[in-house]
C-alpha cells in the first residue's frame, strides 16, 4: 500500500517475541471463505452469507470470528443464524466478534464449513457511494482489519485462506474481485450474479471486490498472466494509457523476483482511501491516479511489488509490516534503476533519507517498534523509506549476487505463506555466510540513525588527509563509511572507513591537499553529516 502522505540481551529478545494486539486462536486455521453477497441500488444495505471451512487444530468447543456488530447509528452487521450441515448453532455477536458453539467439540485434523446468513449496513470496509462522475459503486477496502465491517472472518494477515466471491448486483455493473472469474450470468428483475475464485491462499486485508461501471481492457498478458485495466468509462483513454506501464513494471518483478502467484493482475480505478491498495491480484488505485499522464509510475511499481511481497509472502505479525512497505518501496526504486539507470535510483533513495531526518526529529522509535498497539501506527515513514533503505544497505552489505540470490530464496520458501524478520535474515545469511544479526539489530530492532560530525585537514609534511569523526547519535551503530577525496590534478581516491561508536580519528595518504572530500559519494549509507575543513582539537 502507498500512503499519499543499545540495549541489553533481553531487551533484544523481547523485540524478537513481542507480537501485535490480536487475539490470535492457534486452535483455528480458516482453509476457505466464499462469500455471496447481494448488493443494490435503493439502500447501502448488504445481504450475506458465509461459508467458511475450517481446520481445528486442537480440540474446540467455541471459537470466535471477526465482524462488525450493529451499532446504535445503525451501521454494522447483524447475523440472523449459524449453520453447520443445515443444523442451526448457538452464537453471541456483541464487542464486534462472533462467538460460535459447536454441538461436539471439533477433534484436530478435523475439518467443519460453517454457514453465516447475516446482513447489514457497512460503516467502514466495503465503500458504498459515489465516484467522482457521480456513478454509485462498491469497492472493498479492507486494509489493515477493516474487512470485519463487512465480512465474517478472521482479520490477522497469519490466517491466508482461499476465498470465492458470489456477488449479485444490477446488471449494469461489472464485478472485479480476487482470482479468476469463472461465472458472469443475468438474471431476471435486471440482476446478475458473477462468481469469482482465488485458489491461492491470501489474507483478508487483500481480498476484496470493486463493483461499478467499468470500461475493460484485457489485451495483455505477461508471461501468461493476463494483465487487465479497469477504469471508470469517462476515464477510458487515460486509463488505458496510464496503466499501460504495469505490463512492462510486472515483467521486471517476474523476472528478478520469481514466477507470480495469482491469477491475473488488474489495475483499478476506485474510491480506496489509499493512494494505492495491493489487494491480491487486483490493486486499488485512488480516482485521482487517472490523469492521462503518466504521473503515478511509481505509485504502480510500489503496489506491484507488494504482490510478490506483502501479498504472497505475508508479514505474520503486524509489527513487522516492513517486510511488506519496505519492500514495496525499495522494489519499486529498483524498478526505476533498472529503466532509468543509477542515477534515478540515487535520486529515490536521497528524497527517502530527507523524510526519514524529518520524521525522526519527533520520532526515533525502531522499525519493528512492538510497542505499537494501534495497527493503524505501523504505517510511518520507518516502515516505508527507513525500511526501504535497510533493504538498499543490505544490499551493500552482502553484495548485489548475493542480495538477489537471498530475495529469490526468500520468496520461493515463503511463498503464499507467512514470514518474519528473522525468517528473511536466516535466508540471507544462507546465501551470504555472512552473520547479519549485528546489521539487523541496529537497524531494524533500535530506533534512530548516524549522525556525524566531520572536519578534515591536510598536513604537507606526513601528506596525509586527517580527518576526525565525531558521532552525535546516541544509538549504537558500527558501519562501512566511503570516503572520496578528489585532487586538483583530477585524480580521486576512494577509501572505505570503519566507522563505530565515539570520536575517531584517521589518516588517508595523500600527495596533495584534495579540492573536495565527499562522504558516501554512492549514495549506499542512511545517515547525517556537517563536515568542515579544520581541525578540531578533542577536548582534556
Amino acid at each position: 500500500m502507498k500512503l499519499i502522505l543499545t540495549t541489553c540481551l533481553s531487551f533484544f529478545l523481547t523485540f524478537l517475541m513481542a507480537s501485535d494486539p490480536y487475539p490470535r486462536n492457534t486452535a483455528l486455521d480458516v482453509q476457505k471463505y466464499v462469500f455471496r453477497l447481494e448488493l443494490n441500488d435503493s439502500t447501502n444495505r448488504l445481504s450475506g452469507e458465509a461459508a467458511i471451512t475450517i481446520l481445528f487444530k486442537k480440540p474446540t468447543s467455541d471459537f470466535e470470528l471477526d465482524l462488525i456488530n450493529k451499532r446504535a447509528d445503525g451501521f454494522g452487521m447483524t447475523v440472523a443464524e449459524v449453520l453447520l450441515e443445515n443444523r442451526q448453532l448457538n452464537f453471541s455477536h456483541q464487542g464486534n466478534r462472533l462467538r460460535i458453539t459447536l454441538p461436539t467439540a471439533a477433534n484436530p485434523g478435523q475439518t467443519k464449513t460453517i454457514v453465516i446468513r447475516y446482513a447489514g449496513i457497512p460503516g467502514d470496509g466495503l465503500v458504498i457511494g459515489k465516484n467522482k462522475f457521480g456513478d454509485r459503486s462498491f469497492f472493498g477496502d479492507n486494509w489493515p482489519d477493516r474487512g470485519r465491517n463487512w465480512l465474517p472472518c478472521i482479520d490477522h494477515p497469519s490466517d491466508k485462506a482461499l476465498v470465492d466471491f458470489v456477488i449479485v448486483a444490477p446488471q449494469k455493473y461489472q464485478v472485479i474481485a480476487s482470482g479468476r472469474q469463472i461465472e458472469e450470468t443475468n438474471l431476471p428483475k435486471d440482476q446478475k450474479i458473477t462468481h469469482w475464485e482465488e485458489r491461492v491462499p491470501i489474507a483478508v486485508k487483500v481480498m476484496t471486490i470493486g463493483v461499478a461501471r467499468f470500461a475493460v481492457d484485457q489485451s495483455t498478458v505477461v508471461d501468461h498472466v493476463p494483465q487487465g485495466i479497469w477504469v471508470y468509462p469517462q476515464n477510458r483513454d487515460e486509463g488505458f494509457y496510464d496503466f499501460a506501464v504495469g505490463a512492462k513494471i510486472f515483467e521486471y518483478f517476474s523476472q528478478h523476483i520469481g514466477p507470480y502467484a495469482y491469477e491475473k493482475l488488474a489495475h483499478v480505478q476506485s474510491k480506496t482511501r489509499w493512494g494505492g491498495l495491493e489487494n491480491a491480484g487486483n490493486i486499488f488505485y485512488m480516482e485521482g491516479a487517472v490523469t492521462g499522464k503518466k504521473q503515478h509510475e511509481g505509485l504502480i511499481a510500489h503496489e506491484t511489488a507488494h504482490q510478490w511481497f506483502g501479498n504472497s509472502v505475508t508479514e505474520n505479525d503486524w509489527h513487522h509490516v516492513w517486510l511488506s512497505e519496505g519492500f514495496a518501496t525499495y522494489f519499486a526504486s529498483l524498478y526505476f534503476e533498472k529503466t532509468y539507470g543509477r542515477g534515478k535510483l540515487v535520486e529515490e533513495l536521497k528524497e527517502d533519507l530527507q523524510q526519514v531526518v524529518n520524521f525522526s526529529k519527533e520520532n526515533r522509535q525502531p522499525i519493528v517498534d512492538t510497542t505499537i498497539t494501534n495497527i493503524n501506527a505501523v504505517l510511518s515513514t520507518n516502515t516505508y523509506q527507513k525500511a526501504g533503505w535497510v533493504l538498499h544497505m543490505l544490499r551493500r552489505e552482502v553484495g548485489d549476487d548475493a542480495f538477489w540470490k537471498g530475495i529469490q530464496a526468500y520468496y520461493s520458501i515463503f511463498r503464499d505463506s507467512n514470514a518474519m524478520t528473522n525468517d528473511f535474515r536466516k535466508v540471507m545469511e544462507d546465501v551470504s555466510g555472512k552473520n547479519l544479526k549485528p546489521f539487523f539489530h541496529q537497524w531494524l530492532y533500535q530506533g534512530g540513525h548516524p549522525r556525524l560530525n566531520v572536519s578534515w585537514s591536510f598536513d604537507q609534511k606526513s601528506r596525509k588527509v586527517n580527518l576526525a569523526i565525531n558521532s552525535l547519535h546516541k544509538e549504537s551503530f558500527n558501519f562501512p563509511l566511503d570516503v572520496l577525496l578528489k585532487f586538483p590534478n583530477g585524480t580521486v581516491a576512494l577509501k572505505t572507513l570503519s566507522i563505530k561508536q565515539g570520536n575517531v580519528d584517521y589518516s588517508i595518504a595523500a600527495d596533495q591537499k584534495p579540492a573536495e572530500i565527499k562522504l558516501d559519494p554512492d549514495c549506499w549509507l542512511l545517515f547525517e553529516a556537517e563536515m568542515k575543513e579544520r581541525w578540531s582539537k578533542r577536548p582534556l
